[in-house]
């Protein structure tokens, strides 16, 4: 079987630079996301597999993980870069906006790092990152479904990681303390964050031996307070 990543929460700007960093190191590609046509020009690009499915829903993603391992074998590395955002003053946020944010951060990323988890561990190796924000350091105001998403994203992270790594799965949790360089705000320099770059560390913790893993990893521009 082919080494082989797959990406929750496909799409453009930082997965879409993981997707590249991954087929530049030699993966091929499983990227998946709930509405696959948008990444029919990545897909052509890297001739990767779109598979469409809600990170959400237990089944959706037990279907995902079975068909992966029946075509490509164990992935050597999964990422859950799916999210969602949902803001208010607390007095008038919609709870099912709340609700929300609760499934498509905390749970998706749940089901996606068990489903990543029973491959992985029949191959006792491989790895499985998740993509955190600042919210899951610090909750801002008008802004708590996101940070409960979040702060519960890390929580999961730092139990599969104590769980897992001695069990040969590096586990790590990626805190993105800061804006992500866009074709649209390309004028604020390195004020933003750059995908490349972080795709490229992404890369460089997959590698890492695990006498020395790093299980979570601060990314932030100069410009971004502590």
């Amino acid at each position: 079987m082919s080494r082989y990543a797959i990406i929750v929460g496909a799409g453009a700007g930082l997965s879409a630079a993981l997707a590249r960093a991954c087929a530049a190191d030699g993966m091929k590609l499983v990227l998946v996301a709930r509405d696959i046509a948008k990444l029919a020009p990545l897909v052509a690009e890297l001739g990767a597999r779109a598979m469409a499915c809600d990170a959400g829903e237990a089944q959706a993603v037990d279907r995902l993980f079975s068909v992966a391992e029946r075509d490509f074998g164990i992935p050597e590395l999964v990422v859950f870069n799916a999210g969602y955002r949902a803001r208010g003053p607390i007095a008038e946020i919609d709870p099912q906006e709340a609700e929300l944010a609760l499934r498509n951060n905390a749970l998706a990323g749940f089901l996606t790092g068990q489903g990543a988890a029973r491959l992985m561990l029949k191959a006792g190796a491989g790895s499985i990152f998740f993509t955190g924000a600042t919210a899951g350091v610090k909750g801002f105001a008008g802004s708590a479904p996101f940070a409960m998403g979040k702060f519960a994203l890390r929580g999961l992270a730092q139990s599969m990681a104590r769980e897992l790594g001695p069990k040969g799965i590096h586990v790590a949790h990626i805190v993105i303390d800061g804006g992500i360089a866009t074709p649209r705000n390309a004028g604020e320099g390195d004020k933003l964050l750059s995908a490349q770059a972080i795709a490229a560390a992404y890369l460089t913790l997959h590698k890492q031996p695990r006498n020395a893993w790093t299980q979570e990893l601060d990314l932030r521009p100069w410009s971004e307070t502590f």
